[in-house]
């Protein structure tokens, strides 16, 4: 349910809407990665570029959740100027240039380590933003060629994740090896008078509706980065004959239905979603695949409107059917994983699932309106659920919060 406004209720600030510019700017690099030439390697860079700025922008986010009022305003802006060099390195990642891209990535990742340190809590359900463990292989990629240093920025990704899932089960033992860190650390600075203070070490315990507005709003950026790759592939189209105005008006009704299920059900659609608390092991990661499977989708539905007639390119096709498939995919998971029957798994979340791999397969002879048409079909059918089986669906006033894509605890 909705909780009524009040004067302690936290929305997002000045500083923050303002942080999230530069990511607007970094997934629009990202999404020209995806526009043409299509290659395996070019999909393993954009999955692990996404990734580090996303991880980066998560860090920050977490870090303003938790502190508050006592968030650092330079630590902010300088991860925003970093995020920055990140999104305007790419061309130079993708011609095999990527010192300037790590090098960013890791000055960010020691700033929100930093910035996490000068607070004395810890962030146990996501501890990897507070952690330099993985980082390691990225910096040790500067020593290396591809494709090893690719290899080694996989590992770097592995870690995080690893370190982030597993240490969040069990939080106390997370305080009391951070706490014997912190005690080596102050004895070998001889700073004995410190650690009496390290038992006001605390697990941080994050700002659900703020955070939720926080991770909605990253996805209202990708959509949008979305509606800019629709709008300008058609703005480029001299001839607006019929091709054209079916891709559009497909394509933007395939967003609306994106923008429905990822922020007024939730991405899985179900009816269980926003009943169930998930901690953030699942929120965080589930936050990520449905985000980049919406850049994706983004890439391809702005190849889509730039050729409307005729045959879509392969890998026009396997751009757009891979990214909904994995949005899907994600959806259908975490509805499982909140408690969704096997009644709308089996016969919504999977087929929906195996239309977009199936077009993405079979539809070589597809126009591109007909391809669209097939992708919104499947988004259709998962809105559908609620008018089929008579679910309730959230009302015109419930929060957007409590409905945002992260998974539960929001």
């Amino acid at each position: 349910m909705s909780t009524p406004a009040s004067a302690e209720e936290r929305h997002a600030t000045w500083l923050e809407l303002f942080f999230d510019l530069v990511i607007v700017a970094a997934v629009a690099q990202l999404a020209h990665l995806l526009h043409e030439g299509i290659t395996w390697e070019k999909v393993l860079l954009f999955g692990v570029a996404y990734y580090a700025m996303w991880s980066v922008w998560t860090a920050f986010t977490l870090y303003a959740n938790v502190t508050g009022i006592r968030t650092r305003q330079r630590a902010m802006l300088l991860a925003m100027f970093g995020i920055a060099v990140m999104a305007a390195s790419i061309p130079l990642v993708e011609r095999d240039q990527p010192a300037a891209f790590v090098l960013a990535y890791v000055y960010c990742r020691f700033l929100s380590i930093n910035s996490f340190k000068r607070e004395n809590r810890i962030v146990t359900e996501w501890p990897g933003v507070q952690q330099a463990v993985g980082v390691i292989p990225w910096i040790a990629s500067l020593g290396f060629e591809t494709p090893a240093r690719y290899w080694l920025w996989l590992a770097g990704i592995a870690l995080d994740l690893f370190f982030s899932i597993a240490r969040s089960r069990d939080p106390q033992a997370l305080l009391a090896e951070e706490r014997r860190d912190r005690e080596r650390s102050l004895r070998r600075h001889h700073r004995e008078a410190e650690i009496a203070q390290l038992d006001r070490l605390e697990a941080a315990r994050p700002d659900r509706p703020h955070l939720g507005e926080r991770l909605g709003l990253f996805v209202i950026i990708v959509l949008g980065e979305a509606v800019a790759q629709l709008v300008n592939a058609a703005a480029g189209v001299e001839d607006w004959r019929s091709g054209l105005w079916f891709v559009v008006v497909l394509g933007f009704g395939l967003l609306v239905a994106l923008w429905w299920l990822t922020l007024r059900y939730g991405p899985s659609a179900a009816p269980t979603y926003g009943m169930r608390v998930f901690t953030l092991r699942l929120t965080m990661p589930a936050h990520y695949l449905t985000t980049v499977s919406i850049v994706v989708i983004a890439a391809g539905l702005g190849s889509a409107a730039a050729h409307p007639q005729g045959h879509v390119e392969t890998a026009t096709r396997l751009v757009l059917c891979t990214g909904a498939t994995l949005y899907f995919l994600t959806a259908t998971a975490i509805g499982a994983r909140g408690g969704a029957s096997w009644r709308w798994v089996l016969g919504w979340g999977v087929p929906s699932v195996l239309v977009c791999v199936a077009a993405g397969v079979l539809g070589g002879p597809l126009p591109a309106a007909g391809l669209l048409g097939v992708v919104l079909a499947a988004a259709l059918w998962h809105i559908a659920y609620r008018r089929v089986t008579g679910a309730s669906a959230p009302g015109p006033d419930d929060d957007p919060a409590e409905v945002a894509p992260t998974g539960g605890e929001l």
